[in-house]
């Protein structure tokens, strides 16, 4: 039978051998090095090019204004909600994402109230992906995501024809052109999420960057940065 001092050094030894959730979930540098936040805002523009369906979180005005046609619950100031919308970055300033707004829709009527905007991506790898080394690298909770806050701002019709902005979004939403300005079903507008704050997750912390990305480091990645970037699943992608 091992003695007590036996048993002590091997349960002492499998302790630290064993990575602990703290390990998995915060930023501890065991796997390998982890992204600098440069690196991490690079990955989120290219999730941001890469994508063009993203959830649009905004929240009920606190005063709400009764609508009989909505049968909308009383209870819902100061509500947050969440929807599915389409985006895409054609925008000149391509940090900030081309949003196709319909007046009606609830997340333009909360914007026009007051409410600050929130749009949520997630990187989806491509469907012909390589095999993954075990189970975790291409587990939802190890690949990245972020939200990107900020506030709903219309663009002048004169911009979107400059910029090209309209035939932009509609090479990646052709369906949208059923409800683009001028339509006969909704009013709607060209619009931009201007953004603010950047919060960032990586996968998990000891081998990805979590945290919020300053707003410099957003806007400042090139183009040929977001180009040359590659993420997991991606041809060519290296770990590091």
């Amino acid at each position: 039978m091992p003695s007590f001092a036996a048993t002590l050094i091997l349960s002492f030894v499998s302790a630290s051998c064993a990575q602990s959730p703290q390990q998995i979930l915060s930023n501890y540098p065991l796997v390998q090095s982890i992204p600098t936040v440069h690196e991490s805002a690079i990955q989120a523009r290219r999730i941001l090019n890469l994508s063009s369906i993203a959830t649009l979180s905004t929240v009920f005005p606190g005063h709400l204004q009764p609508i009989a046609f909505e049968n909308r619950p009383d209870d819902l100031a100061d509500v947050p909600i969440g929807l599915i919308d389409y985006y895409a970055s054609c925008d000149p300033t391509p940090y900030d994402p081309t949003i196709l707004a319909i007046s009606i829709a609830t997340s333009f009527k909360n914007s026009r109230a007051g409410s600050n905007v929130t749009l949520s991506l997630r990187y989806h790898p491509p469907s012909d992906h390589p095999p993954g080394d075990d189970i975790y690298t291409y587990s939802p909770a190890n690949l990245p995501r972020f939200s990107l806050v900020g506030h709903i701002e219309p663009v002048a019709s004169s911009e979107v024809r400059e910029h090209g902005m309209d035939r932009c979004f509609l090479n990646r939403h052709p369906d949208a052109v059923a409800w683009k300005p001028g339509n006969a079903i909704h009013e709607s507008w060209w619009a931009r999420l201007a953004v603010e704050h950047v919060y960032w997750i990586g996968g998990f912390g000891d081998r990805a960057y979590i945290g919020w990305v300053p707003i410099e480091e957003w806007r400042g990645v090139t183009q040929e940065e977001v180009e040359n970037a590659r993420l997991v699943g991606e041809r060519g992608y290296k770990r590091n």
